[in-house]
């Protein structure tokens, strides 16, 4: 039986660019009193509590490798307040 190639329309077909410039001016819609967890750090934590409780404990990386853990943790602490990478960083994700 004959594939199908499906073709790309509207935002599947945009550049990754143009999809990057869209999905900004979604988030800038927002004002900031309105974007709770920047507003909130301890409403944040708690909602990744619960998602965390809602994962199978045998399932939580985390909670069983804590040296994986703390590298995301390194890794997201870079990343939001404009950190450099490290050499093991750049490793990590070639």
């Amino acid at each position: 039986m004959e594939e199908k190639k499906k073709s790309l329309r509207g935002f599947a077909a945009m550049s990754p660019e143009r999809q990057r410039e869209i999905a900004r001016k979604g988030g800038e819609s927002v004002p900031n009193e309105k974007r709770s967890f920047s507003q909130n750090p301890g409403l944040a934590a708690e909602a990744g509590r619960k998602g965390g409780q809602n994962v199978n404990p045998a399932k939580r990386s985390f909670s069983q490798n804590h040296e994986l853990a703390s590298q995301a943790g390194r890794k997201g602490g870079h990343a939001s307040h404009g950190g450099t990478k490290t050499k093991s960083d750049v490793a990590e994700t070639e």
